[in-house]
């Protein structure tokens, strides 16, 4: 979509009733590299502005002052304005405070700006053209750089926030968990969304701090390791029992029911070593489960030290 096309999906959108904050006005400013914006009573012209330009993949100023866009892209004559073009006027009494937003429309003294913060709303709103300290235009702005679902779930693997899951391209519960994760452990804006200031952070975090007790511990509420030590003790117990019999069950049903395999057996003289044969075999396969177990016992605290699970 183009800003224009995304910047009117957004009339109507109001800042919250009385302390409330609306989420959608507070992920404009984080999406321009402003998540320490507490509040959307802060101007959020230049952040509405920002957002959809960076939504549709066009790099903004990342500023929340208005008069940043009179540098940003290619300057535009007034008579050449067209829409979707950002028009800048002043606002207040200083020289560097002012409104931006959409050129909707140019009507004889009067230029039909689409913006934010406009009556604290995003409205379309008429203007005296006279007013218009500049109009810019996309131009050949550098592309926005934002990480794709894929990168960011990998990115936070590889920083040891394991509970993103699967790296599938999805932006499921999992992964919008560890976006929330990691932002709280950096400081940043808690709403699972990837924008500039996620990217950036993603780019320069270092590997996630594992605490010493559980570096150093183990999992006390795990299916794994309760089947493990089950498993591992049934092993062993089955293992010394094998050892320890003369004749496996197996061997003495077919004793008693003396049937043509017995009589096989015997004839081509592998009773006698089946005889032996299956008592350690048996304790084989039991050793076999007690390896497999151990495997899996090591693995889940590893996962629990490493911090790959929770």
């Amino acid at each position: 979509m183009k800003p224009f096309d995304i910047a009117r999906s957004y009339i109507g959108t109001t800042e919250g009733l009385g302390p409330a904050d609306n989420p959608v006005i507070m992920e404009m400013y984080a999406s321009v590299g402003h998540d320490w914006v507490e509040h959307d009573s802060v101007a959020w012209c230049a952040a509405f502005i920002g957002h959809c330009f960076e939504r549709a993949g066009i790099r903004s100023t990342r500023k929340l002052t208005a008069r940043s866009y009179l540098d940003w892209g290619v300057p535009v004559e007034v008579v050449d304005a067209q829409q979707g073009d950002i028009g800048v006027i002043p606002r207040g009494n200083s020289n560097w405070q002012g409104h931006v937003f959409f050129i909707d429309r140019i009507e004889g003294a009067w230029v039909w700006g689409l913006g934010g913060n406009q009556d604290d709303a995003v409205t379309v709103k008429r203007f005296p053209v006279s007013k218009l300290l500049g109009v810019r235009r996309a131009g050949n702005v550098a592309p926005a750089v934002t990480l794709s679902v894929t990168a960011v779930q990998q990115r936070l693997k590889d920083l040891g926030y394991h509970e993103v899951g699967q790296i599938d391209g999805s932006m499921g519960p999992r992964t919008r968990a560890a976006i929330l994760a990691f932002r709280n452990d950096n400081d940043l804006a808690l709403v699972p969304i990837i924008d500039v200031a996620l990217t950036e952070a993603l780019e320069h975090a270092t590997p996630r701090d594992i605490a010493p007790e559980r570096a150093s511990g183990v999992p006390t509420d795990s299916r794994i390791m309760t089947a493990a030590n089950a498993q591992i003790g049934l092993g062993v117990i089955g293992a010394v029992g094998s050892i320890g019999s003369q004749i496996a069950p197996a061997l003495m049903e077919a004793e008693e029911a003396r049937d043509m395999a017995s009589r096989v057996f015997t004839l081509i003289g592998l009773e006698n070593w089946l005889s032996v044969s299956l008592p350690w075999i048996g304790a084989a396969v039991f050793i076999g489960v007690v390896f497999y177990a151990l495997r899996a016992k090591a693995a889940r605290i590893d996962d629990h030290r490493t911090g790959k699970t929770p």
